[in-house]
């Protein structure tokens, strides 16, 4: 199921855009300010971004600038009430992958989105590797030193995240909003049951994890 993160701060729309995309397959994470829109986009995961330009706090082009910087290339789907060509121009040159003037058929945005993720699906990675360990994200299957490991739905979700971060620390809130699809998960002892049941599968007898502990913040995959 596609991950969709969307982006408004008018709260109708931001519903709607939010039901609609549930109902036609999507898995929605919502913000309506341009620094939660930052922040959840920065973090990754997601296959598209749907961002308004005209936002509190970072407008959409300083949270598409923050995305590209950061080397995050989600495609996104700039929306606005902006229709003249220097407006568009400006959308598509700071990183837009394509452009909607509000107001919008519900309909075309999701043929644009359809669009935005097949263009995607060509340029994304079918096996991800990190430290011997390697993922193949469309067999969900997984190997260590070309050894295979059997992990459970929930193992592979956090191994796959974790590798799609690798070598930079992600928190326990990072993994219970986007693993466990839950903040309260952070607060419990489940993130750190399953990276050690991840550990005891991946890491050789007397060797070196390959999933470090980031004192004070979370962990860290090795690459």
């Amino acid at each position: 199921m596609p991950r969709v993160l969307v982006v408004e701060d008018e709260r109708k729309v931001l519903r709607g855009l939010e039901q609609g995309l549930r109902s036609a397959g999507y898995e929605v994470s919502t913000a309506a300010t341009g620094g939660d829109g930052a922040r959840l986009g920065l973090a990754g995961g997601f296959d598209a971004v749907v961002l308004d330009w005209m936002l509190p706090e970072l407008d959409g082009l300083q949270v598409l600038a923050a995305l590209r910087a950061a080397g995050q290339p989600v495609p996104v789907l700039l929306l606005t009430a902006r229709d003249t060509v220097d407006d568009r121009v400006a959308g598509l040159d700071a990183g837009a992958d394509d452009y909607l003037c509000k107001p919008f058929a519900f309909t075309e945005l999701l043929a644009r989105l359809r669009a935005l993720l097949r263009r995607g699906q060509t340029d994304r990675e079918a096996v991800l590797r990190a430290a011997g360990v390697e993922i193949d994200l469309l067999r969900r299957r997984v190997s260590r030193d070309g050894s295979e490991v059997a992990l459970t739905h929930r193992e592979f979700e956090l191994l796959e995240y974790l590798a799609r971060h690798k070598g930079r620390p992600v928190s326990r809130e990072m993994l219970g909003r986007d693993v466990w699809k839950d903040p309260n998960y952070a607060l419990t002892n489940v993130v750190e049951v399953y990276v050690n049941l991840l550990r005891k599968k991946l890491d050789p007898p007397g060797g070196p994890s390959v999933i470090a502990t980031v004192r004070g913040v979370g962990y860290r995959l090795e690459e």
